[in-house]
């Protein structure tokens, strides 16, 4: 089916004013006055900018589901269900990763299961790319192939929408009956398929000069002869990590108050000196290019190797972050294809 990007702008409306029962929060992209090519997930409000396509947002989705610092006892009521819309596909993949680490195994973390039962996932395909996007160079595209409840793909003002789960029906069903649509014809599908070729060719010929071999072994055969050069100007101040979509390390802290028992968790980063510290002291990675090249072998081996999947999207959010002015592609290419370093311009 298609709506018309107002109409759907207007369904948003009416459930945050409670004309809709059956979901009471509506999570969207914001451009900021101050970076209109930026955008960060905000509560919906009719007054802002809301940027459902585009690019990828600052922050990533995970931040909406494994939030940097969230209590975990005492143990908080459920959480109403909620819309997040304008999900891409960088983070839609990492999302995998989370729910495979934090679902998928003997261990279950209860506020991420509850976050992701209580939320539909609106993805939308890229129509444009940040300077750091790398979907390519992982396998990836500028669209979303799975991992979404429903799909936006924008022909002019009209979205085509598309079900990808038993919740991305009920919402199109609730859609249906509070907005209105209409059904696409097969030019509207041929020229979603134009538009995502013409995305995908553009985020390939912007990284053309960083294709590099996808022998990620080369990353653990490596060991101290590029890597201290890779990692010169590496401050180990986590923002790599923090940002990363499919990252998730934690420190758990005793925040206990008199007769109220707390704890709660927060993000922690394998770049930082302490961590995984012993009582004695030690540390398995005392040296910074250590802990810098562990990272990498962690989004392409270590998660690998659990999970299947790579633990890196194509976001390029690390770089964006980084202090230092490491770009994560070239640092990947030169190793892989075994090209010695000097400083990681």
């Amino acid at each position: 089916m298609m709506i018309e990007e107002k109409d759907l702008l207007g369904f948003f409306k009416a459930c945050i004013e409670g004309k809709v029962e059956s979901y009471s929060e509506i999570m969207v992209p914001v451009s900021q006055d101050e970076f209109p090519d930026r955008f960060v997930f905000s509560r919906f409000n009719p007054e802002s900018v809301c940027v459902l396509d585009r690019y990828r947002t600052v922050d990533p989705l995970k931040i909406l589901f494994y939030m940097p610092r969230e209590t975990v006892l005492p143990v908080a009521p459920d959480p109403p269900m909620r819309v997040v819309a304008g999900a891409k596909a960088c983070d839609l993949k990492a999302m995998q990763v989370l729910d495979a680490a934090l679902t998928g195994g003997d261990f279950v973390d209860p506020l991420y299961k509850i976050w992701r039962e209580r939320t539909v996932v609106i993805g939308a395909d890229c129509t444009d790319a940040a300077d750091t996007c790398h979907c390519t160079l992982v396998g990836g595209m500028p669209h979303a192939e799975s991992g979404y409840d429903v799909n936006l793909s924008r022909i002019d003002d009209r979205f085509v929408l598309d079900a990808g789960s038993a919740k991305g029906e009920a919402f199109l069903n609730v859609l249906q009956s509070h907005a209105k649509v209409q059904p696409e014809s097969e030019s509207d599908r041929k020229r979603v398929r134009d538009n995502r070729r013409k995305m995908t060719e553009r985020v390939q010929s912007r990284n053309r000069e960083l294709d590099r071999s996808d022998q990620y072994a080369r990353l653990r055969e490596d060991q101290d002869k590029n890597w201290p050069a890779a990692s010169e100007t590496c401050i180990g101040c986590g923002a790599c990590t923090n940002i990363c979509p499919t990252c998730y390390c934690l420190i758990l802290n005793d925040e206990t108050k008199a007769q109220q028992f707390v704890k709660v968790r927060g993000y922690d980063s394998c770049q930082w000196h302490g961590y995984a510290r012993v009582a004695g002291g030690a540390s398995p990675r005392p040296r910074m290019f250590e802990r810098f090249r562990n990272r990498y072998l962690c989004k392409f081996l270590f998660m690998k190797s659990n999970f299947n999947l790579l633990g890196c999207t194509g976001c390029g959010r690390c770089t964006e972050a980084c202090a230092g002015n490491i770009d994560f592609r070239k640092v990947v290419k030169r190793i892989t294809d075994g090209v010695e370093m000097g400083v990681v311009d």
